[in-house]
């Protein structure tokens, strides 16, 4: 049975917008939505694909139309329709939810307000995967592709880090975390926070927690507001940070929901090199630099890696996890993805894996990659993700990409109005006023060989 609840159709007045928006708002098969359209719709939709949300926290109320709220008012300005769905399981690994979710509401959206002219799949962290896949299954669909702080390299790649970051927790500081088939995910997560946060008290530990970090490109820099430090100690802080409160999900309620998703366990290590994937990782000077100061043999901890017993998937929950999460690298349409440069939950070098599949599979000529110089997951401005989308559609309307030279991305981007020159600072939990940061930046290879 297909439910419109709550608002229909209904004209609200909006105070940034350059005239009416009819807003649309509620449930198709269960999953909740929200749609926008301005008077003065230009015929491009805007569907937007939401993040994972954690299993640790209540459900947002919110449904999201953009990665930053300033981003919203602006394009119903310039005459955008914005839709989303919250998918019927609104928390969690929701993919398989999702891709049903949103191409219904593409439907109903058809129906009910009029064909786009141009849609567009938009989405950020793990919804980037969301909007990926539907372009690369639907490409008759949408005529573009965007994404933000994407994991890009695909679902297992992502779950796989956090198996890597825990298999050298146990081998190296004796966490004792269970990393698959999780009983007790309070016990756990309480376990891999006290490991943590114990582990940067000393040299050696913070040496061997630096390197459990590299091995899943988790950097040491988190506060958007300041450079990257220089001091080991500091940076092994930023990365236990990052640990805490990002990465902790890999240990508790969200890996059981995964697992029981899937049908078991979709995560391996066996035959993983990890002398390979810290000898490319971006961490590597962090990593021997803390191990220097700390007076320890790095080779001989890398040795206890390759010989501590290794974790093999379950093939069909491996299986699911490729259905639900593994971007191909098809791109019959302009993608543009958008990234900053320290990630520690979706780290910039799947950005690299993407471009490295796409040149297999797609054309690289329609993948632009933007990087902005600032740390923090998803942490842009509103004149960044404006800029972006400018981007994308001059390369929609002229069939060629426009320069995307950082100085000038920067320049255009500080013309905007000074409500989009914001960004959310995780560590003092504010909104703090900034400068636009596009930069060059070539991200290190992932952590693992591809296609995971």
């Amino acid at each position: 049975m297909v439910l419109f609840t709550t608002l229909l159709g209904l004209v609200v007045p909006s105070a940034s917008a350059a005239g009416p928006v009819t807003r649309y708002e509620g449930e198709l098969e269960g999953a909740r939505y929200l749609v926008l359209v301005p008077e003065n719709w230009n015929g491009t939709l805007v569907l937007w694909s939401h993040g994972m949300y954690s299993l640790a926290y209540p459900e947002p109320d919110r449904i999201a139309l953009t990665s930053q709220l300033s981003t919203e008012s602006f394009l119903l300005e310039q005459g955008y329709a914005l839709a989303a769905s919250q998918y019927r399981a609104v928390r969690g690994w929701s993919i398989e939810e999702a891709l049903t979710d949103q191409i219904r509401l593409h439907d109903w959206f058809g129906r009910t307000v009029g064909p786009p002219r141009r849609t567009i799949a938009a989405g950020e962290s793990v919804g980037a995967i969301t909007a990926t896949l539907l372009a690369e299954r639907n490409p008759r669909r949408f005529a573009g592709l965007m994404t933000f702080c994407g994991n890009l390299a695909g679902g297992a790649a992502h779950w796989n880090s956090g198996l890597d970051l825990g298999h050298a927790l146990n081998t190296l500081l004796d966490a004792r975390l269970q990393l698959v088939r999780i009983t007790d995910p309070e016990a756990n997560t309480d376990r891999f926070l006290n490991v943590v946060q114990a582990a940067i008290e000393n040299p050696e530990s913070r040496a061997r927690l630096a390197l459990a970090n590299a091995l899943a490109e988790i950097p040491g820099w988190l506060d958007p507001t300041r450079p990257r430090p220089p001091d080991v100690s500091e940076q092994v802080f930023w990365q236990a940070a990052w640990d805490r409160f990002y990465r902790v999900s890999a240990f508790g309620v969200d890996r059981v929901a995964l697992e029981q998703r899937a049908g078991g366990n979709p995560s391996w290590n066996a035959g993983v090199d990890y002398r390979r994937i810290l000898a490319n990782a971006g961490e590597r000077p962090l990593v021997e630099r803390a191990y220097a100061e700390a007076g320890l043999d790095l080779g001989a901890d890398l040795d206890k890696l390759a010989k501590a017993p290794r974790i093999s998937p379950d093939p069909a929950a491996a299986g699911y996890l490729a259905q639900f999460g593994l971007p191909l690298g098809r791109t019959p349409f302009p993608v543009l993805t958008m990234h900053t440069v320290a990630d520690g939950t979706a780290p910039a070098a799947h950005e690299r894996a993407y471009a490295e599949r796409v040149a297999l599979v797609g054309d690289r000529r329609n993948l632009r990659q933007l990087f902005v110089n600032r740390a923090g997951h998803c942490v842009f401005t509103g004149s960044e993700e404006i800029t972006a989308l400018r981007i994308l559609e001059r390369r929609l309307d002229d069939g060629s990409w426009p320069s995307a030279d950082p100085a000038a991305l920067n320049a255009d981007a500080v013309k905007l109005a000074p409500e989009h020159q914001t960004i959310f600072d995780a560590v003092r939990d504010i909104r703090v006023t900034t400068t636009p940061a596009f930069a060059r930046h070539s991200p290190p290879p992932y952590p693992r060989i591809l296609p995971f």
